[in-house]
């Protein structure tokens, strides 16, 4: 069971629940979107200080991060385990390594997960009605300016980031290449590239203007088959090579192939200090 109690004070919603089991200032708040017709949570944490009377008019960076119930809580992660994304963020915020920035999870549609995560056809699995081409809009239309208009977030692709893990880095990934300019920052981890018999593969290869920087990483474990590990292993790298030949040098693209981890949130936890750094740390 979730921690919490509701509060009152003004808010981008009737209600706010603030979680009390997270580290630091976690806020939920219940979101209904007209694109997609159903109703879920989003989970806004905030940096420290955000509410400190010397902050009230600065503005912070923010990463919109998928499958938001896997990364404060691990009662309610699929698998029991979550990304530690609030003590990770606090602790690199305090000790300087990243700006301060306001992490949004957005959870997914639970049974319509797979519909909305996808956006071609697939005959494997079998999905001839997918809406993962609404996901675009339904984040830069419903939950940015949801966001914008309870929150302090920053302007623009620089301070604008994207991610996450399987489908939902595929759905992070599709996002950002069918609208160009938005996204600043991409966090890929575990993609699962293999979807509708690699079409996103095909498409990014068209692709001219990517995120300024973008964390890519996989574990060499994750499909438990030695022929299917390899292969999305390779479906990784030849993505890394794509984006290599767009112009993205080291200092935009970091690529990570995890040696035995496994397709899980526990691999995607240890990176993900990693993968904050290298996405929003200044640069030298």
């Amino acid at each position: 069971m979730e921690e919490f109690q509701k509060n009152a004070s003004p808010s981008p919603a009737p209600e706010v629940i603030r979680v009390q089991a997270a580290t630091g200032d976690l806020r939920l708040h219940e979101f209904y979107s007209r694109i997609f017709h159903n109703t879920r949570f989003l989970r806004v944490w905030l940096p420290p200080g955000y509410d400190d009377p010397a902050n009230r008019n600065r503005r912070y960076p923010a990463l919109y991060l998928n499958d938001g119930q896997n990364l404060f809580e691990a009662a309610i992660s699929f698998t029991g385990v979550e990304w530690q994304v609030d003590e990770t963020s606090d602790r690199l915020i305090r000790e300087g390594v990243v700006p301060p920035m306001i992490i949004v999870g957005i959870d997914n549609g639970g049974k319509d997960r797979l519909r909305e995560y996808m956006p071609y056809r697939s005959l494997q699995p079998m999905r001839l009605r997918t809406q993962g081409s609404r996901y675009a809009n339904f984040l830069i239309r419903e939950v940015m300016p949801f966001i914008d208009r309870g929150y302090r977030a920053a302007p623009g692709a620089q301070n604008t980031g994207l991610g996450g893990s399987s489908l939902g880095a595929l759905i992070a990934l599709y996002t950002a290449v069918s609208r160009p300019n938005v996204i600043g920052r991409l966090l890929l981890e575990s993609p699962s590239l293999w979807a509708s018999n690699r079409q996103i593969i095909r498409q990014s290869r068209k692709i001219k203007r990517w995120p300024e920087r973008i964390f890519l990483a996989t574990g060499t474990a994750e499909a438990g088959r030695k022929d299917k590990d390899q292969s999305m292993v390779d479906d990784v790298r030849e993505l890394a090579a794509i984006l290599r030949r767009a112009g993205l040098d080291d200092q935009r693209l970091k690529l990570v192939v995890d040696e035995g981890a496994l397709h899980h949130e526990s691999a995607w936890a240890k990176r993900f200090p990693d993968a904050l750094t290298f996405l929003f740390a200044k640069s030298e």
